[in-house]
């Protein structure tokens, strides 16, 4: 189980145990001091000792409070950070397509770890409420049998208080935990495309779709924080009752000789710590939280990661595949790239040729058939997410490329001029690089070409370039990357002229190859680029 792993893997909650419970024991030992000091101040003989004894008693405790919090902080956020860590890296394992949305895991890595994480400070809270309860009990029992008798009458209804809780809880939980995290992933994609939700003139529409699980967001917390009132308000009424029910029983042991008056203070005290779990409605709470949370975790971590078979030898260069299947977006796909050729992959939106490029780069695994490759293959994207501290490194990611391969790959990109005039040039850290989306563009390709692959898919990496810049990037990749294999996704009639091989695709199909001039007579294909 996640959560008794998150306690076992940080033995220091055993030093938070041992630090509650000493805190515990002087709190435990301090109504009887309290009595020693009031039966001797009304005797007329209150010593020094006692009130060192009071004193000490109650520093002990708030030094063990403190302590504990310091310690309670720390241990939530190592189990926390632990459970990032395994999440990060199983969702990273799982690899592209993603199972779980960009927001969804946003939220469980952050806000489901944190919680999850602070599992073993809950459980010792609880533990030591049942623990000074128990004492409690003791406590009064060694004063006067009666009182501990009269206390143990309100154990059923509290364990009743207690179970009710829990139990009406946990739905609510889990649900505000699940639509917390669709919230996240709705959110995460609006904030992605805010430039066309502002251009469409729909901001209103799309807000209201963010906003649509609230409701159910609303409904769950309300009811949440609805049981946790009625707890609160239950205990609020239960422990009065008991203190009058345990100092009408003192009274009369008052009356038959059996207690002093300091003892009946203590007593009182006890029954306020007997009762110290039916207060514990956070904490309850929490733990339900917690438990939601590992069950989200959970819900990541037991994803099976997908199995990669290597792919079969070709020829230096070369790619092959052989009935190839992507669900939902390929289909016996049979297609031969030559070593060396340049490749367009062209087709409406939909037919499949983000899929294609993602089989020929090794980013997807096909449902069937056979892939092979000849060689490394560097890949570069639409929107390239740039990764690293600083620019340089965003373009050596995965590599160990130095400065000069760096700038020759910034060249054949065209963005070595950009990057020259940033304020720390190649240095500069990538948040405080702005650039446009061909700039970003243009980085991204330099990061692909930085690898010296083979094999180069371009999965609509040149979209946001103009013509003119295309054709000298297209110049550059020849002259720095002379006779590798390119395979270009686009939406330009302009680039499949230039290609020496038009692989045209139809809903997941490959309709037709042949060279752009060849395949400009069919109606169907110009229609392809509008």
């Amino acid at each position: 189980m996640l959560l008794s792993s998150v306690v076992r893997r940080d033995p220091r909650w055993l030093l938070l145990a041992l630090n509650a419970l000493l805190a515990t024991t002087a709190g435990l030992l301090l109504p009887t001091a309290l009595a020693a000091a009031v039966d001797a101040a009304l005797g007329g003989r209150l010593d020094g000792g006692t009130v060192l004894w009071l004193v000490g008693l109650a520093g002990v405790e708030l030094v063990g409070d403190a302590v504990g919090v310091v310690l309670a902080a720390s241990i939530t956020a190592r189990g926390a950070a632990w459970l990032r860590r395994r999440l990060t890296a199983h969702l990273l394992a799982i690899g592209h397509p993603a199972r779980f949305e960009a927001g969804d895991a946003v939220s469980r890595v952050t806000g489901d770890s944190a919680i999850a994480g602070g599992v073993a400070v809950l459980a010792v809270n609880l533990g030591v409420s049942v623990l000074t309860a128990g004492g409690a009990v003791v406590a009064l029992a060694l004063l006067d049998w009666r009182l501990a008798a009269v206390f143990l009458l309100s154990v059923p209804l509290a364990a009743l208080l207690v179970r009710s809780h829990l139990r009406l809880t946990a739905e609510d939980v889990a649900t505000y935990q699940e639509v917390s995290g669709e919230l996240s992933a709705r959110l995460v994609d609006a904030v992605g495309g805010l430039r066309t939700i502002a251009a469409s003139g729909r901001a209103d529409q799309e807000a209201e779709r963010v906003l649509r699980p609230l409701p159910r967001l609303s409904g769950a917390g309300a009811g949440m924080w609805r049981t946790q009132a009625r707890m609160i308000w239950r205990a609020g009424l239960l422990l009065p009752a008991v203190e009058l029910t345990v100092l009408v029983a003192a009274g009369f042991g008052v009356v038959a000789g059996r207690l002093s008056v300091g003892d009946v203070l203590a007593a009182l005290g006890y029954a306020a710590l007997g009762m110290a779990v039916v207060g514990q409605a956070t904490v309850l709470t929490a733990l339900q939280r917690a438990r939601a949370s590992a069950a989200r975790l959970a819900e990541v971590l037991d994803a099976p990661v997908p199995t990669t078979t290597p792919p079969g030898a070709a020829p230096p260069g070369e790619v092959s595949l052989r009935g190839v299947c992507v669900p939902d977006a390929l289909h016996d796909v049979d297609l031969t790239v030559p070593a060396g050729a340049f490749v367009a992959v062209v087709g409406r939106s939909g037919a499949g040729k983000s899929a294609l490029a993602a089989v020929i780069g090794g980013l997807a695994e096909p449902s069937a058939g056979e892939v092979r490759r000849g060689g490394s293959v560097g890949y570069a994207f639409e929107r390239p997410a740039l990764v690293g501290t600083t620019v340089a490194d965003a373009v050596r990611y995965g590599t160990t490329a130095g400065d000069e391969a760096v700038e020759a790959a910034c060249r054949a990109a065209q963005v070595h001029d950009v990057v020259v005039r940033l304020p720390s040039g190649y240095a500069t850290p990538v948040p405080d690089a702005p650039m446009s989306g061909g700039e970003a563009q243009r980085l991204g390709l330099a990061r692909a070409f930085v690898r010296d692959p083979a094999v180069l898919v371009l999965d609509d990496a040149t979209a946001s370039l103009d013509v003119v810049t295309e054709n000298a990037v297209e110049t550059a990749v020849e002259t720095a990357l002379p006779g590798r294999t390119r395979v270009v996704v686009t939406h330009r009639a302009a680039t499949a002229r230039r290609a020496d091989l038009v692989v045209w695709l139809d809903e997941g199909r490959v309709r037709a190859t042949g060279a752009h001039h060849e395949l400009w007579g069919d109606d169907g294909y110009r229609a392809v680029f509008g």
